[in-house]
């Protein structure tokens, strides 16, 4: 199951319309094009840490707790959210800029973007976290290891196409590398 079909099954992408004032539709659009920046985010993560550090960050963070603010009733806490955009993204810059690329395939606008891109990296981290918690869970198959894969590309590539193989310069299936060139450009 695809990672968005995944959020929009428990209710994500739902309360995420609701507190960003869109419709599901556009949240949709959106999280096609911020998703693929995030798992790269976390992929880059698993590979410098690997799997005990991602786990490790995403206990810090909060861990399955994550998934359940942004599924809640209540309005979304983005701090956790900016958080983990932090830990997989390094700077405020790198979030600027994925929100900037994804409203140029999305529909929406960059500050909508920049919105929605805490909430997605909170649901993201905390579906890792229920996977590395539940390794029997069903998201992408043998615990977290599997999820990573799944998530990044060696399952269902959640990064394969659109704004992800776009902004992938170097084709070596992470855009997070080329977004944070990128990054660095526009602050010279």
């Amino acid at each position: 199951m695809q990672l968005q079909d995944l959020l929009a099954q428990m209710g994500g992408l739902q309360q995420m319309a609701r507190e960003l004032g869109v419709n599901e539709q556009q949240v949709k659009s959106g999280a096609a094009a911020l998703l693929p920046a995030i798992t790269g985010g976390f992929k880059k993560q698993a590979q410098s840490g690997g799997l005990d550090g991602l786990t490790g960050m995403l206990g810090k963070l909060g861990g399955g707790g994550l998934l359940d603010s942004v599924l809640g009733s209540a309005p979304t806490d983005v701090n956790r959210g900016n958080d983990v955009l932090g830990q997989i993204f390094g700077s405020k810059d790198v979030s600027r800029t994925v929100a900037a690329n994804a409203a140029t395939t999305s529909g929406l606008d960059a500050a909508t973007l920049k919105k929605m891109l805490p909430m997605l990296a909170m649901a993201v981290g905390g579906l890792m976290s229920k996977q590395a918690a539940s390794p029997s869970a069903p998201a992408a198959g043998g615990g977290l290891g599997g999820l990573v894969a799944g998530l990044t590309g060696g399952g269902n590539r959640a990064s394969g196409g659109g704004l992800g193989s776009l902004l992938d310069m170097d084709g070596n299936g992470n855009p997070l590398d080329d977004i944070m060139r990128l990054a660095g450009k526009a602050l010279r």
